[in-house]
């Protein structure tokens, strides 16, 4: 069915694909929070599982948000890991990591997040997808936040 939202259809799919890419980064990062979450062990367990509990529930969150963007877009949104995997600029955790570089890997994820969707809201916007880019301005700042949570943790 036709797509009509007052942005062209070229436009749309710069929006999607751009917001594609925080949709599987912010995929990657959830898995890696989750799994912190299940895995954090040592003095600091009780604070961490709660902490990391709640970084990955709201990830969750933003990542329906960003995936019903591109829909409303008139485009499907990636959906597997093989995609998200290509797509991230998170990388993959595949062991356990000891308490502080658990904390030191979710900041650097947050981080490039943070990053990521400031590149996305000039991608979006540009192409007239001022939507997209409000979006993006909240991934911002609750990345932003969460990585100076984070960072003080390790100071």
């Amino acid at each position: 069915m036709k797509v009509d939202i007052g942005l062209k259809e070229g436009a749309r799919k710069i929006a999607a694909d751009a917001l594609g890419k925080m949709l599987g980064s912010s995929y990657m990062l959830y898995v890696k929070t989750q799994s912190f979450h299940w895995n954090v062990e040592g003095p600091l367990f009780a604070p961490l599982h709660a902490q990391f509990g709640s970084q990955y529930e709201a990830l969750g969150d933003a990542i329906d948000e960003i995936a019903e963007r591109i829909r409303a877009l008139g485009f499907a949104a990636p959906g597997s890991f093989a995609q998200f995997k290509k797509l991230s600029v998170v990388d993959e955790q595949t062991g356990t990591p000891k308490a502080a570089k658990m904390v030191e890997e979710l900041l650097l994820g947050h981080e490039a997040l943070a990053k990521l969707a400031r590149e996305t809201k000039e991608i979006v916007e540009a192409a007239g997808d001022a939507e997209s880019g409000d979006l993006m301005v909240e991934r911002m700042a609750e990345h932003g936040k969460t990585a100076w949570m984070l960072r003080a943790q390790l100071a």
